[in-house]
């Protein structure tokens, strides 16, 4: 599986898991539908992401400009999420990567609106995070 499909699959995942209150297993069984494509990626994504998710959220909620998390939308949360994962906790994904790959997928399953919020948000904190590096 190609990593745009598994971080579109990620989200698709994080979202049932935030809506439904389903399982990891359950979201991941459901979006590869039979698949028989490697889905070694996606685990790891959705993962990584669960696991971190209250050090995620943190970070998050202090880029969100007067909104609450639990404010955005459902879809939006989850593509946020997966991205500030990818950029706090993997070395190997740039920084650009992560952020174009969140851009895309919002505009996949989001509406125009979102996806500049989304690309407000995680400019602002690789703006700040690239300001503290310095």
């Amino acid at each position: 599986m190609k990593r745009r499909t598994a971080r579109e699959k990620a989200v698709q995942c994080l979202f049932q898991i935030d809506m439904a209150d389903v399982s990891m297993e359950a979201a991941l069984e459901l979006v590869m539908e039979d698949s028989e494509e490697d889905a070694s990626y996606l685990h790891f994504l959705v993962k990584g992401v669960l696991d971190r998710l209250q050090e995620i959220d943190a970070e998050i909620q202090k880029y969100l400009r007067g909104w609450r998390l639990e404010r955005i939308a459902n879809v939006d949360r989850a593509i946020l999420r997966l991205a500030f994962f990818e950029i706090m906790f993997e070395e190997d994904i740039p920084d650009k990567v992560a952020l174009n790959e969140a851009i895309e997928i919002a505009k996949l399953f989001s509406d125009e609106q979102s996806y500049r919020y989304i690309n407000g948000v995680l400019s602002s904190y690789l703006k700040a995070r690239q300001t503290a590096n310095a």
